[in-house]
Order: C-alpha cells, then sequence, then structure tokens
C-alpha cells in the first residue's frame, strides 16, 4: 500500500469511527504486513487522547505503535533497534509540524471536544461544520507520512543487510 492509499483508507476507517489510534496502528501494520488484532483493540482506549481525557493524539500513539513494532521487542531475550529512537522522533516531528496550526499535539486542542460531555460528542460526530473535519485532515495526513517513513525505513534496512552481506 502505497502512502497516498494508506491517507485514504485511514479517512475511511476514521470516517467511520474507528479511534485515531487504531486507524493508524492497523494501517501502519498492514503496511508492515502484520495483522495483530490485539494490538489494533488495545489502541481503543488512546481514542479521544488517551481515554477521552484530551491528552495525546491518538493518531500519534498509533503511528509510533507501529515504529515499535518494527524496531522495538518483546522480550528480553529479543534486541532492539537503536533505529526506533531516530524513526520515532521523525514522527514526532512531523506530528507536531502538522498540528502546530491547532496548538499543540494533544487531542483536546485538535478536536476542541470535552470527551465526556455528550452533546459536545454528538455534535463532534454529528455537525458537519465541527472540528471532526480538523481531525481527519491530521489522521489521513499522519497516516501518509507513516507510510513515507516506513518506506524510508525499509530502505535504510534494506542499504544496512545489503553492506552486511557485503562485508561477509
Amino acid at each position: 500500500m502505497q502512502p497516498d492509499e494508506m491517507r485514504e483508507k485511514a479517512i475511511d476507517l476514521f470516517t467511520k469511527r474507528m479511534h485515531c489510534s487504531q486507524v493508524l496502528a492497523m494501517i501502519g501494520l498492514e503496511k508492515l504486513g502484520v495483522s495483530d488484532p490485539s494490538v489494533i483493540k488495545a489502541l481503543g482506549s488512546f481514542g479521544g487522547g488517551i481515554g477521552g481525557t484530551g491528552n495525546i493524539c491518538g493518531a500519534l500513539v498509533g503511528a509510533v505503535s507501529v515504529i515499535g513494532s518494527l524496531y522495538s521487542r518483546s522480550s528480553l531475550e529479543e534486541k532492539e533497534n537503536p533505529r526506533m529512537w531516530a524513526a520515532t522522533k521523525a514522527v514526532m516531528k512531523q506530528f507536531e509540524e502538522l498540528t502546530a496550526a491547532h496548538g499543540g499535539i494533544n487531542c483536546c486542542q485538535i478536536a476542541r471536544v470535552d470527551w465526556m460531555d455528550r452533546d459536545q460528542v454528538k455534535d463532534f460526530y454529528g455537525n458537519p461544520e465541527s472540528r471532526r473535519q480538523h481531525c481527519i485532515n491530521v489522521v489521513g495526513e499522519t497516516a501518509k507520512a507513516l507510510g513515507e517513513l516506513l518506506e524510508k525505513e525499509a530502505s535504510i534496512m534494506a542499504a544496512k543487510e545489503a553492506e552486511k552481506k557485503a562485508a561477509q
């Protein structure tokens, strides 16, 4: 799946009411050829800025979780790839640039919804003029940027593997 396709699929899933955190993880893992429903399910609680608190945007959490899936470890016996830190910083930087116009990386700054207020939530989903349009854009552009980053990381990993083989 190409980055532009990732953007379109992310927007489609988000507009069907999947949490932004889940959308980014699902799209990113699909790009990596990984299917892990338990990860997608676990990321549901990050919607609305971590459990509806308005903190860190779930789209950022979902994107960063994909980097962790690519480079981190699931046990002490495994080795963590140090590329994780640079890739995570790249996601963070792009997200900060994308959300700067909204005032920051928090859900409350982007969506400006109190997720505990039923009327605000109804307006967010039901009113075509609501800030949901901003969230749709953030989700889509974050998915595209993640796709571009994953392609760059694949090139870096391939080059390192080629170096290894040449040195043998």
